[in-house]
């Protein structure tokens, strides 16, 4: 005969032991969110800048002279198609993002218009930078912008979903009669 299920412990105790990612791990109890934040915004810079700086200046540097193939300009990385494909979605995509959390942690702050300027001249002078480093053959821009606009999109259709949930009805399984 078989044991009854046993009940779930409300607080299970602690596992023994040092962790990297349990003891680095934001505590709500133990950590202030102005803190927190400030965190964020650092980290959410640093990938800014460090993003920014290598869609303006492409690994490997640009082309200094015309000729065999290539264009005084344009990225020498370029010359490899798929991994300079990789690296511009990627990187944009980077830098995309850390601007959003710049803007969403700095909303409601003094000067978050200003903020938003500089973000936005960012923004244009990264894409600006790119297009003019990159050939024109070597990738589709479409798939930058799309790229850069991709947090934006999924940070609106997540909250999207997450206020309409509790008007989504889902049909029962079992198909009863009053579903």
């Amino acid at each position: 005969m078989a044991s009854p299920p046993e009940k779930p412990v409300a607080n299970p105790p602690k596992k023994s032991g040092w962790s990297w990612f349990t003891s680095f791990e934001y505590d709500k109890e133990n950590d202030e969110p102005g803190h927190a934040r400030n965190v964020l915004l650092v980290v959410a810079a640093l990938i800014t800048a460090v993003t920014f700086q290598a869609g303006v200046n492409p690994p490997g540097g640009v082309w200094q002279d015309n000729g065999k193939g290539h264009t005084a300009g344009r990225a020498i990385y370029a010359t490899h198609q798929v991994p300079f494909y990789v690296f511009l979605i990627s990187n944009t995509l980077a830098l995309s993002s850390s601007i959003f959390i710049i803007v969403l942690l700095t909303h409601r702050f003094p000067f978050h218009f200003e903020v938003m300027i500089a973000t936005l001249s960012m923004i244009v002078t990264y894409g600006s930078a790119v297009f003019a480093v990159t050939p024109k053959e070597s990738v589709k821009f479409r798939y930058i912008l799309f790229t850069a606009a991709l947090p934006y999109v999924l940070r609106f259709l997540f909250q999207l979903f997450k206020k309409n949930r509790h008007n989504v009805r889902f049909r029962c399984q079992n198909r009863c009669s009053d579903c």
